[in-house]
């Protein structure tokens, strides 16, 4: 009974932890796109990214996630960035550009012409042709190189190996030896005969290495591995397959990616410094501002960690929200069915976006009790758009003279 009620707890624990790791493999197909701008007929419409095919023409803009693997064609900005942090784990975005990359083994980083699958453009519109779809991209490469990737046995399992090879080694030797020591015994009356004495103490024999052998030990390792499993569950550490646990026990070093990993590649404004008077010599306050992710949610305190009950009643706080919503090209939204901010653009810029929620608005929109009664998708950029509101943006042209 107790074996059956150990199984039991460990097939439970297994299942609940195969259901936690297969919803955290379900997320990372999200970075791939579901549709694409694709130029079909002579127009471009939006059609099914599993559709695409090498020589297609394809238009991208800000907030696109690149659908396959691609080739700069045409430029429709002054500058295309793309954030490659989830192929490359660098957090600064790339700068593209038309002109072909002539090194000869350049890495992902280096290939300014090359849009590649699940990127995502944080500034700019450009148009490029397809040049590798599914596996034949690079992040195609990358899920068919784990695929590859042979399992190694690890420490536990090695270890195993080892006691179950030299206690099954000790255990044959003791039966052989008991059964070769009751050889004078293979005549005795009671056994009605040589074969039949022999055959007897065979028995006996392999009972007593039946008994010697630890049949609890499966059981009693796979449930501390569960054990260990459920607990690093709690940190949102999901591991799939049992041995890994103990593989992690025995790890002295970890090459880690930074960017996503030990890091929420979320980036926010911490520390706001202005120039308050500049009369005889220059006068600055200093701010600090609480929260680390993108939710518009945060205090702002002074030099003496006093918090701002009012933050726009500082006339050079409300002017730096101001220009910080204005020189700003990105989008801060809110995701529903990840109940969490998401940023398309530049990650610096909607920092700068969600400083401008947290300092909020003169007037009576700027009280938080205002602000708390928006909805999270009307409160993501209600302090933004007021100010995009009041000003109308303008593309200025400048025509530069060569003088020969």
């Amino acid at each position: 009974k107790v074996i059956f009620m150990i199984l039991a707890a460990n097939a439970a624990v297994g299942v609940i932890t195969e259901t936690n790791a297969e919803k955290a493999l379900e997320e990372l197909r999200a970075y791939q796109a579901d549709v694409a701008t694709v130029l079909r007929n002579g127009c471009f419409s939006i059609l099914p990214a599993t559709e695409l095919v090498p020589g297609d023409i394809v238009e991208v803009g800000v907030g696109c996630k690149v659908p396959a693997d691609m080739r700069m064609v045409e430029m429709l900005s002054h500058q295309l960035r793309v954030d490659q942090a989830i192929l490359t784990g660098e957090s600064c975005s790339v700068a593209k550009e038309l002109d072909s990359t002539s090194a000869m083994n350049a890495v992902y980083q280096d290939k300014t012409n090359i849009l590649f699958s699940g990127t995502v453009v944080v500034a700019g519109r450009a148009r490029a042709v397809v040049i590798g779809v599914g596996s034949n991209t690079a992040m195609g490469s990358i899920r068919d190189a784990m695929l590859r990737t042979e399992d190694e046995a690890t420490p536990l399992k090695k270890k195993l190996d080892e006691f179950g090879t030299f206690l099954a080694k000790v255990i044959a030797g003791i039966c052989i030896l008991v059964w070769v020591v009751n050889i004078g015994h293979f005549r005795d009356p009671s056994h009605g005969g040589f074969l039949r004495g022999a055959i007897h103490y065979f028995k006996v024999a392999v009972a007593l290495a039946v008994a010697a052998i630890p049949e609890g030990l499966p059981a009693v390792v796979t449930t501390c591995l569960a054990l260990g499993t459920k607990r690093m569950a709690r940190l949102n550490a999901i591991v799939r397959s049992l041995p890994s646990v103990e593989t992690l026990g025995c790890t002295t070093v970890i090459c880690s990616d930074k960017t996503g990993t030990l890091t929420t590649n979320m980036m926010s404004v911490s520390k706001v410094c202005v120039v308050r008077s500049v009369h005889q010599r220059p006068i600055t306050d200093e701010y600090s501002i609480s929260g680390t992710t993108f939710a518009p949610d945060g205090f702002i305190y002074d030099a003496s960690e006093n918090q701002l009950e009012f933050p726009p009643q500082s006339p050079c706080l409300l002017h730096i929200a101001m220009c910080s919503a204005l020189c700003n090209e990105s989008t801060l939204q809110y995701n529903p069915d990840k109940k969490s901010y998401e940023k398309i653009g530049e990650s610096t810029e909607v920092a700068l976006r969600v400083l401008v929620e947290k300092v909020g608005l003169p007037g009576f929109d700027s009280m938080p009790s205002a602000l708390n009664m928006l909805t999270k998708h009307e409160r993501a950029s209600y302090c933004n758009h007021y100010w995009e509101n009041q000003f109308r943006k303008v593309i200025f042209l400048y025509l530069l003279a060569l003088i020969y």
